[in-house]
């Protein structure tokens, strides 16, 4: 356990934010929380001592603090931060301060622009097949700074890594560190892909091993085949038995997990076959490079559903790419305008349903037994729903709901 600063700031107060003061508080340290949202919520916090600053962003926040525990969802060029760095404020993504607050433990660090948190469960699954204690951590699981509290010594830490997270870590030293991929992605949060990209590679910085793209294929011989569709997925499946046999875990072990894991939710995730038509919610699909993966999992004729909120990728690539299987698009969210002049532009047809019940309905009425509606939206979700989570619920109910 690193040293620990006598006053903190956490900055957001969303999930990763609260962890943060919790475990600082717990630990005896001054902490403040600053959240520019009114309407942010105490939460677990109410009745510790910490103090709130809710509904601004007065740099003067700042004022007094050691270290400023910067929550991933805030960018770093918020007027906080900023202040921050001015003064020489060192600025810490929740992650550095929960490898700081780890007891010593073994840590396996994933990150890559899609497949992170299917790689991550894929190995947690190894790690149990072969009766070594894990536990998860990161991006899309506990946060790493609350697993500090309580994980027992020597058990391995499996840690989702996202760029938002690596981009304000100094002393993250991963045992093992896993790149899957890299594609443009987060350019209105990063500006450059160069940006981008220097964020993932962060977590190759003091990694004892060190697993890249280079490193492992679909075409890789596995010990058993996994049960997930895809090629993409294959892929995901080597990389975590290439990280598995690193941590020295034995292949009746990895074999077992790749045949019985089933895959995430919101992942490529068989909801319903109706009459013949196979349901997949691939919400998690949040980029046209994780779009383009899933389109190329499946043979049957596709009837794709796009759309949603802006991330400043160009579409036209993926539009022009589109094979001949996808029978028929339907488009939905902020991002129709931009997805139909790529289409257009590639010579494909389209229907502007703006809505997903309209979208699922129309594309219900234009597939065919055999057929595929696809949900894999190459775009967030936060023009009509909370997160990419909620929108895979709700095309699940809509699904569920048809006659």
């Amino acid at each position: 356990m690193g040293d620990l600063p006598g006053r903190a700031l956490v900055l957001g107060l969303a999930v990763t934010g609260e962890a943060a003061a919790l475990a600082l508080a717990a630990r005896g340290v001054d902490v403040v929380v600053a959240d520019r949202s009114a309407e942010a919520r105490a939460g677990r916090l109410a009745g510790t001592g910490v103090e709130l600053r809710l509904g601004t962003e007065d740099p003067a926040v700042v004022e007094g603090v050691d270290v400023v525990v910067k929550s991933p969802g805030v960018p770093a060029g918020s007027p906080v931060a900023a202040a921050a760095r001015e003064r020489g404020i060192p600025i810490w993504s929740e992650i550095e301060l929960g490898w700081r607050l780890l007891p010593g433990n073994p840590v396996l660090g994933v990150t890559g622009t899609k497949g992170k948190t299917t790689t991550v469960r894929l190995l947690g699954a190894m790690f149990a097949a072969a009766g070594v204690d894990a536990v998860l951590a990161g991006n899309e699981h506990v946060p790493l700074s609350e697993v500090a509290l309580t994980v027992a010594g020597g058990t391995w830490v499996v840690c989702e890594l996202s760029s938002f997270q690596l981009e304000d870590v100094e002393t993250l030293a991963c045992d093992i560190a896993v790149i899957l991929n890299i594609e443009p992605d987060h350019l209105d949060r990063h500006g450059t892909f160069e940006d981008y990209r220097a964020a993932k590679l962060r977590i190759f910085e003091r990694a004892r091993v060190q697993i890249g793209p280079d490193d492992f294929s679909a075409d890789d011989p596995l010990p058993a085949e996994p049960r997930m569709p895809g090629t993409h997925n294959r892929a995901n499946a080597a990389a975590a038995t290439a990280a598995a046999r690193a941590a020295g875990l034995p292949d009746d072990a990895i074999a077992a997990a790749l045949g019985t894991f089933d895959g995430v939710p919101h992942r490529l995730e068989l909801v319903r076959e109706l009459r013949g038509i196979r349901y997949v919610n691939d919400s998690k699909a949040t980029n046209t490079a994780a779009a383009r993966r899933a389109v190329a999992a499946y043979d049957a004729p596709l009837h794709l559903i796009l759309g949603g909120s802006l991330k400043g990728e160009d579409f036209g690539p993926f539009a022009r790419e589109l094979p001949a299987n996808v029978r028929s698009v339907h488009l939905i969210g902020a991002a129709s305008d931009e997805l139909a002049a790529a289409l257009d532009g590639a010579g494909r047809a389209y229907a502007r349903d703006e809505t997903l019940e309209r979208a699922v309905a129309h594309a219900t009425a234009d597939a065919s037994p055999g057929d595929i509606v696809l949900l894999s939206p190459a775009t967030a979700s936060f023009d009509q729903f909370r997160n990419f989570e909620e929108r895979g619920d709700t095309f699940r109910r809509i699904v569920e709901e048809l006659a």
